[in-house]
């Protein structure tokens, strides 16, 4: 028995299509509400979906929602903005090798297929035979702890990231909250002037440089340029955060 679980806040305009494409493999399907004021809750209803609330304030606690939440022998994760494809829905059917499974990701950005600037060979972790998952960990970047060899599949999840800009902006203000509370927790020293321009500098190196985004065409550049921004606007945050809560 197949549990999928999806993590939502507001997903009404793609949660329809990510539960079709997991109806025909899913046998229970659970879908995690972390806030959701939109008619998220009330399609998932309409496609069968067992809704739990979370209490937590990271994905992480998010993730362990829906497995405690679970009553299958598998757990498949799938985010709002995913879909199976009908090639991976097939390969999930017909295992029969108990383990944790790695599931390539086919990203797709303002309607482009990308393969530079950090979007290509991407896999997520995300096939587990219950029982050789224990949690998951991490605030933002959540990362499971697990037990037994980690495999990987075939055929591919695809993501359906960023449909426009608009997406991109309001995204902007909930990961870069996320992003400099961790930094401050980690007792990040204070931000300077000097420190806004390195970090900029280092993240168009990585991005354009070593990752080559150019190579995508315009969408690529605009990608690039926004992870900079976005670098920026989290350093931006962090600097607010230690003069209103200075550390000790």
């Amino acid at each position: 028995m197949l549990s999928v679980i999806i993590i939502t806040k507001n997903e009404e305009e793609m949660i329809g299509d990510c539960l079709m494409s997991v109806q025909g493999l899913a046998d229970e399907i659970i879908v995690v509400d972390t806030g959701n004021t939109d008619k998220t809750n009330e399609i998932a209803k309409q496609h069968g979906a067992k809704i739990v609330k979370s209490k937590g304030d990271n994905y992480s606690e998010f993730r362990n929602t829906g497995m405690r939440a679970t009553s299958g022998d598998w757990i498949l994760y799938v985010d709002a903005d995913e879909r199976v494809s009908p090639q991976l829905r097939l390969e999930i059917k017909s295992l029969t090798t108990p383990g944790v499974y790695e599931i390539p990701r086919k990203n797709i950005y303002l309607g482009k297929v990308m393969s530079f600037g950090g979007w290509g060979n991407d896999k997520v972790i995300r096939l587990f035979y219950k029982k050789y998952l224990h949690k998951y960990q991490g605030e933002l970047h959540e990362q499971p702890v697990y037990s037994g060899e980690l495999l990987t599949m075939n055929h591919e999840l695809i993501h359906h990231s960023h449909r426009d800009l608009s997406s991109m902006l309001n995204k902007t203000i909930e990961f870069t909250q996320y992003e400099a509370k961790l930094r401050l927790d980690a007792h990040h020293p204070p931000v300077t002037w000097w420190r806004f321009l390195r970090v900029m500098a280092t993240e168009f190196w990585q991005r354009f440089g070593k990752l080559q985004a150019w190579r995508d065409g315009p969408k690529g550049v605009i990608d690039g340029i926004f992870q900079v921004f976005n670098m920026f606007v989290i350093y931006a945050r962090l600097w607010e955060m230690q003069h209103e809560s200075p550390r000790s």
